[in-house]
């Protein structure tokens, strides 16, 4: 499906929220030293799965609130909302006044405010187009955020460390205009019979109870639980891409030339270096997706997860063994190969699990593998303090090389379970 046949709710999403992307991906990743520095690892860690609780909870009811008040409310509201907390983190951090503590309350509630954007987006796709074109629609939304991964973080590394109270006002404006551009071009898309049946149970805690119980087939099903679990192992190494790496490529790298032609040389430190190697992640993906997703296609699906919770592991340990910029550009490939072979076979073994009756139940209990990684991944910032960077890498290889172990007992019983099907 063609850009230009898209509805135009989508066409002014696309091109204002690619603005959003990367105004937004110039400072998030630096988040993790700012607040590193400011109130240590060990607190800096807690305070960042405290704020990612919040974020968990509003991503539980941003289907409900998306289905009661309408997807176009929604993402208003949550644009603006965004837009105003990125502004107060921005005052935090002014000449005038200089305030972790409001600067981290309002990157808490910017990530709240997100948390209810994206479910109320993803749902406005579905609304405007049929199903077949569903898929095509989505890569490009998805290869325009890996674009932003590309252009944001350089960019961020450039100016963070001495701008970040002007990158933080540019966001904050360019995420009101883009709730102004919803709200002024966009129409309400969400079924008039859905809002309807929402109203006879408006009860917020009705829905939060019923997604709750709906995650309790997870424990009747063995196979879909080890796939859980071993999601949220493997996961405690993908989630620190913003939360580790930046902290310790800061720590252990001087300044150091990236290249040098005769007497010209450019040299990069520890932030600068983190936005190359977070920037090479998105040009990757954004380049390499579809062609390592179909090469997968081609193994079994046992051995691409096997492989991947390995790699994985191996680029912990390249990660962990360097101190040298190209060391960490070469750990990053391998990083991102690990993250390219299950980004296309994840969501097609949730569906072959799923009865076909349960399937809208079984692909939302299986987002808690993220939920979860989320939640306890900051974890790895206080461990630094405790166990030491060594120790802490160590940690990470071997949660890896458990999702390994798991992934490859979840296959023996579904195996053993369609054999006796059959």
């Amino acid at each position: 499906m063609r850009i230009r046949d898209w509805d135009p709710n989508l066409k002014v999403r696309l091109f204002s929220e690619a603005m959003m992307n990367i105004t937004f991906w110039m400072f998030f990743p630096f988040l993790t030293i700012y607040f590193a520095d400011e109130f240590g690892k060990s607190k800096a860690g807690f305070l960042l799965v405290f704020s990612q609780i919040f974020s968990v909870l509003a991503n539980l009811m941003g289907g409900y609130c998306a289905d009661s008040f309408g997807r176009k409310k929604m993402m208003v509201i949550s644009a603006i909302g965004q837009g105003l907390s990125f502004l107060s983190f921005a005052a935090a951090s002014s000449p005038w006044l200089h305030s972790p503590w409001i600067g981290f309350i309002s990157f808490a509630v910017a990530g709240v405010f997100g948390s209810f954007y994206w479910p109320a987006s993803q749902a406005m796709v579905a609304d405007v187009v049929d199903e077949k074109n569903r898929s095509s629609v989505f890569a490009v939304f998805y290869t325009s955020i890996n674009i932003a991964v590309v252009i944001g973080p350089i960019i961020g590394a450039i100016f963070f460390v001495n701008y970040r109270f002007q990158l933080l006002l540019i966001a904050g404006i360019v995420c009101i205009l883009l709730g102004v551009i919803l709200a002024k071009w966009t129409r309400e898309t969400v079924p008039v019979k859905k809002i309807e049946n929402v109203e006879a149970d408006r009860k917020w805690y009705y829905f939060l109870q019923n997604q709750l119980k709906d995650y309790s087939l997870i424990g009747r099903d063995k196979t879909f639980l080890l796939f859980i679990l071993a999601g949220v192992l493997s996961g405690q190494t993908f989630m620190q891409l913003d939360l580790l790496f930046p902290v310790y490529i800061k720590d252990v790298m001087d300044q150091q030339a990236l290249f040098s032609i005769g007497d010209w040389s450019f040299s990069v430190k520890g932030e600068q270096a983190f936005g190359i190697v977070l920037a090479e992640n998105g040009f990757l993906v954004a380049l390499l997706t579809v062609m390592v997703t179909k090469w997968m296609d081609t193994f079994r699906e046992r051995n691409v997860f096997v492989l991947s919770s390995i790699v994985y592991a191996i680029s912990i340990v390249l990660f962990s063994q360097t101190q040298w910029i190209w060391g960490f550009i070469l750990a990053m490939a391998v990083f991102t190969f690990a993250e390219l072979m299950g980004a296309g076979i994840q969501q097609s073994f949730v569906s072959k699990l799923a009865p076909e009756q349960m399937r809208g139940q079984y692909f939302a209990a299986a987002s808690l593998r993220f939920t979860i990684s989320r939640t306890i991944a900051p974890l790895s910032i206080p461990m630094t303090v405790w166990l030491g960077y060594g120790w802490t890498f160590f940690v990470l290889c071997l949660l890896a090389l458990a999702s390994a172990g798991l992934y490859w007992f979840m296959f023996y019983l579904f195996d053993r379970k369609h054999a006796m099907g059959s």
